[in-house]
């Protein structure tokens, strides 16, 4: 096995260069290779309500997919460490219900959520590359798991109650080495490496390895995109450092001072905006104030 030369990262060409119907092909591929499925992406749209803060632009993107049946899924790609990220993967996935379920709809028509989370950090403690996670109900006395009556499957096209929820996927590609035959571990290790071998058959990779060359980028991209490379070296080395010498609260603050209080301000907005739009659906400020992290004193001002 040989390996091709290193090609753009995925997360980069996520954010700049994959946005066209000719290269759904590539992110299809990925998204068949994970959930185990073929998934044929119809569009792609941006968030409205996800602002591009100076914290968006380097670290994340969400992008949100619609299958042919309807349901949704949000790809978000985290490049940083945030202890709160479990936080973050709920807000993206409440988000994302609110904005499109029309004021007026029924909640009926909110559609299947899929949160796809490829982190480059060591996040939550597990020894697993590849965690899924559903909503399920079970008796607290005898463990028995609540199901969807027949009359609800047919009209929800459902089999469990937890087809009906939002299912949340985390990728730890930190370190990922691991080759196989495998679609999905063939798929880790382009996460990983940025490298695709001459043998790789998982679908998408094979027009990933064609198309995101960095000889292909023009001289105004491949500047971004080293710059890019740059600030994701400078960010692990600063992570790095701060964890063995024991001052990661600390680092965390030094980082961000010059512009911590204009990221602050940003979130605050969003969350208002969120919030406002759950309220307007017509959701309990209980609720609201539980997602968003945003006091019921605060929220009752936006009704």
């Amino acid at each position: 096995m040989e390996n091709d030369e290193k090609l753009i990262r995925f997360d980069w060409a996520i954010k700049r260069l994959l946005r066209h119907k000719a290269d759904h092909s590539i992110l299809e591929g990925f998204l068949t290779s994970l959930l185990g499925r073929p998934i044929h992406i119809i569009k792609l749209l941006e968030s409205e309500s996800n602002r591009e803060y100076a914290e968006n632009k380097l670290n994340r993107v969400d992008i949100l997919a619609e299958e042919q049946n309807g349901a949704k899924l949000l790809i978000e790609v985290q490049n940083e460490s945030e202890d709160a990220y479990f936080h973050r993967m709920l807000f993206g996935t409440s988000k994302l219900i609110s904005e499109y379920l029309r004021r007026g709809d029924n909640y009926e028509n909110v559609s299947k959520v899929y949160s796809i989370n490829i982190v480059y950090f060591n996040l939550g403690e597990g020894t697993d590359y590849v965690y899924r996670g559903k909503t399920e109900f079970k008796g607290i006395h005898n463990n028995e798991l609540l199901r969807l009556p027949e009359r609800m499957k047919k009209k929800y096209d459902a089999e469990e109650i937890s087809d009906l929820y939002p299912e949340y996927y985390i990728l730890r590609v930190d370190d990922f080495d691991k080759w196989s035959s495998t679609p999905l571990d063939q798929w880790m290790y382009f996460l990983s490496t940025s490298t695709i071998p001459s043998d790789a058959d998982a679908p998408g990779l094979k027009e990933a390895s064609a198309q995101l060359r960095v000889d292909s980028l023009s001289p105004e991209e491949k500047k971004a995109y080293y710059d890019h490379l740059d600030n994701m070296t400078s960010m692990r080395s600063i992570v790095e450092d701060a964890h063995d010498a024991g001052v990661w609260e600390g680092e965390i603050k030094g980082r961000e001072i010059g512009r911590a209080e204009g990221i602050e301000e940003g979130r605050l907005k969003e969350k208002t905006e969120i919030a406002k739009n759950m309220l307007q659906a017509g959701m309990p400020l209980e609720t609201v104030a539980s997602i968003t992290g945003l006091p019921v004193n605060k929220l009752t001002n936006l009704i």
